[in-house]
């Protein structure tokens, strides 16, 4: 017989607000809000991006959840106490209130890559249908319903203002190079578009922190639900497996006031940048690698993939290539290269290679691309970003996981040219297609990935 996960005492008052309600959110920032020294001072209000069923669930649950960290040690369970109350994206106006209130100190963001609508200059692509849509909006009432994420910040932040509710911070947990400032200056450039007083007293009084976030969080499925519920003997709708590494880097003053985030573990450092770079490499560059490489050869999950001699081989290969250009002791590379080997090994964290795959065209010049193009300075023909390059032209052609990118038809089209390679570089950055080396190491790479020889 099991219970239902219900609260003994009263959830921690609201001074967090979070867009973006997923697994990572509730394995990585809430979970170290939990943990704080003065954690029951910091309760989160929760939105949701496309799933407002989650936060039906967890409210059927007062806002708990089961965290399951799989180890190699077993399944450790553990109830998370500090999301106060989950919300729909739709619930505009409830957002609205929050961000009037003074005790409310912090927004976060999990809100993806693709929610923060770069254009190619790196700033607001104020031309997307969507942009111009919430701005229309908002000049005609400051507080109608909006569908982007810049503009449900910057009708937090004007309605905040509205109400003098006095400074706040705004700090982004996305894999994001120099995340903060992208935020700061996608929101800044479309309140100066609705309103240039707003616009300055936002950089006045809104801080937009940077932050480096590292836990692997993979889908919840049936059977983890199961085995909370064999371990507990409570019925958890909502748990969310995680890994046990965690790691969180944050940069910012945070003037209105944070949780005690250093008592969970948090570091605190002066620029993220290189923690952002180490991570952004050879994490996530290799997690891409592994998605469209891995799944060419049959794979579903990333231990499948990297258990394959020849996956860590390519992953092995880029590794070297990204760690000649990361400002880092090499002794510290290695020991963080075999530490990411071990939890990429781990079998209770199935970590699907089709969930990795998503969003290419936005996260493999952040990933990948950088990396390509310092070798390519200093002379060298990187073999390692060139083979990620390559199994993503096959994923775009169809031969691996299904395509689910927010640029599929640009991306699909330049992969099935007539000068793909070409094509698919100048896509990720403009003018590396001119770059005839490097056309040529990609296209050999494409031979090596064919279906028919893997």
């Amino acid at each position: 017989m099991t219970t239902p996960l219900r609260r003994e005492v009263p959830a921690p008052p609201v001074r967090i607000v979070h867009l973006g309600l997923g697994n990572f959110h509730r394995a990585h920032q809430a979970w170290y809000t939990a943990r704080a020294s003065d954690g029951a001072e910091w309760g989160v209000a929760a939105f949701t991006g496309r799933r407002p069923d989650a936060a039906e669930k967890l409210n059927r649950q007062d806002g708990l959840y089961t965290l399951l960290v799989r180890g190699a040690d077993g399944d450790h369970p553990q109830v998370v106490t500090s999301i106060a109350r989950a919300h729909a994206a739709t619930e505009h106006e409830e957002f609205l209130d929050l961000l009037r209130r003074s005790e409310v100190a912090v927004v976060t963001l999990t809100v993806t890559e693709a929610a923060y609508l770069l254009g190619a200059d790196g700033g607001l692509d104020e031309h997307r249908p969507e942009v111009v849509a919430d701005l229309a909006a908002l000049r005609a009432d400051a507080t109608a319903p909006v569908s982007t994420v810049p503009g449900r910040l910057v009708a937090g932040l004007a309605a905040r203002r509205a109400a003098d509710a006095g400074p706040v911070t705004v700090l982004s947990c996305d894999n994001l190079a120099h995340n903060g400032h992208v935020t700061g200056s996608v929101v800044t450039r479309l309140a100066e578009l609705l309103d240039p007083a707003l616009a300055g007293w936002i950089r006045r009084d809104v801080e937009f922190a940077s932050s480096m976030v590292d836990r692997i969080t993979p889908a919840t499925t049936d059977e983890v639900v199961a085995t909370v519920e064999a371990l507990t003997g409570v019925h958890d709708e909502s748990p969310v497996p995680t890994e046990p590494f965690s790691e969180w880097v944050v940069s910012g003053e945070f003037r209105a006031g944070r949780p005690d985030w250093e008592s969970a573990g948090v570091v605190f450092v002066d620029d993220v940048t290189v923690h952002e770079q180490r991570k952004l490499w050879l994490l996530n560059g290799s997690h891409s690698l592994l998605a469209y490489a891995g799944a060419l050869l049959g794979h579903r999950t990333i231990a499948d993939a990297v258990a394959d001699p020849r996956c860590r081989a390519w992953v092995e290969t880029f590794w070297d290539e990204a760690c000649r250009h990361l400002p880092i002791p090499a002794q510290d590379l290695a020991r963080y290269r075999e530490a990411l080997l071990d939890r990429y090994a781990n079998p209770g964290v199935r970590h699907l290679l089709a969930q990795i795959a998503a969003g290419g065209s936005l996260k493999l010049p952040l990933r990948i691309v950088p990396a390509l193009r310092a070798e390519r300075a200093a002379g060298r023909l990187p073999e390692g970003c060139a083979t990620a390059l390559a199994a993503w032209i096959r994923h775009l052609r169809g031969e691996s996981t299904p395509v689910d990118d927010p640029a599929a038809d640009r991306a699909v089209a330049a992969a099935t040219s007539d000068d793909p390679v070409r094509a698919v570089l100048d896509l990720l950055h403009p003018g590396l297609g001119d770059d005839a080396e490097l056309v040529e190491l990609v296209s050999s790479r494409l031979d090596v990935l064919t279906p028919a020889t893997v």
